[in-house]
């Protein structure tokens, strides 16, 4: 795909030139490839179009990696299209503690991505059925979870009691805001009390993984689903790597805390493809609709 583009041209050769042109070459403008235009794996290193890499999902064509996704392409690859309605988009985090920095930085956070928290949640329809979903996003505020992200999981969860619908979740986080301190952690009882209620009110919920997962989040609502599905390749877990070496003074396997060693360990229920992940949430919700038991899907 990529030969003739990086294939090298044949050049007549030129005599040299008198001395007031030596620099004649320097004062040319260089061709620069478009800022956007193209993006390297990560993983393989290899180089694709970002239209192609889009149209493939962002997920690379030679090694499988997912790319990252913002809270609005995974909705949009998700949800039903015209079928997804906002809930609490008016919440915005504030500065409860007068952490310096913090005002400006959730200033630029929010101009960065165009978000106004690293959760968007709301009514939707996946293959038809009708659900509340709330989608975290890694590009505000590494998905750090604050008051607002635990308040809108806990309006989440509470809509959908109400509703008797269905909750499915997308995780992706660096843990706990630390700009916020005990109230940010405070988040992790506050959604999981809240869940715990929904599940024994008969409440399905879905969670879904994404790279990366870690944390307070991973340690409260993301890890508490009837059903707890994943990407390929996610990291999930707590501590990070180098912190849990140190500690336990041993050498951890190489694909340590990735979405396949959690399935492997009995972590995750199944690791699901972008690509089949909205045809395998609507058989989840098409199975409860019918059957209203839990089913092994692996």
């Amino acid at each position: 795909m990529f030969k003739d583009f990086f294939q090298k041209k044949k050049y007549a050769v030129v005599p040299a030139q008198p001395s007031s042109n030596a620099n004649a070459a320097e004062e040319r403008p260089k061709r620069e490839i478009p800022e956007g235009l193209m993006n390297r794996c990560p993983k393989c290193g290899n180089i694709q179009f970002t239209k192609e890499l889009e149209k493939n999902l962002k997920v690379c064509s030679t090694c499988d990696y997912h790319f990252r996704l913002n809270a609005l392409e995974r909705i949009s690859l998700t949800v039903d299209e015209d079928r997804f309605v906002e809930i609490d988009g008016d919440l915005v985090s504030k500065d409860p503690l007068g952490f310096p920095g913090y005002k400006k930085k959730l200033e630029q956070q929010t101009e960065n991505s165009g978000l106004r928290d690293a959760i968007v949640t709301g009514e939707a329809e996946i293959g038809g059925f009708p659900v509340v979903i709330g989608v975290m996003s890694f590009d505000f505020f590494t998905g750090s979870m604050g008051s607002v992200v635990g308040e809108k999981v806990t309006r989440a969860i509470e809509h959908a009691a109400r509703k008797q619908l269905p909750l499915i979740l997308f995780s992706t986080s660096g843990g706990a805001r630390m700009q916020e301190s005990i109230l940010s952690l405070m988040q992790m009882a506050k959604t999981s009390a809240a869940l715990a209620k929904f599940q024994e009110g008969g409440g399905l919920y879905i969670s879904v993984f994404t790279d990366p997962t870690t944390g307070g989040v991973s340690a409260s609502f993301a890890s508490l689903g009837d059903y707890n599905l994943a990407e390929p390749g996610a990291l999930i877990g707590f501590a990070g790597r180098i912190v849990i070496e140190q500690t336990i003074r041993q050498k951890l396997p190489d694909n340590f805390q990735t979405a396949e060693f959690n399935l492997q360990h009995g972590q995750l229920d199944k690791v699901v493809h972008r690509k089949d992940m909205k045809s395998f949430l609507t058989k989840l919700l098409d199975m409860h609709a019918v059957k209203g038991v839990r089913a092994d899907v692996r």
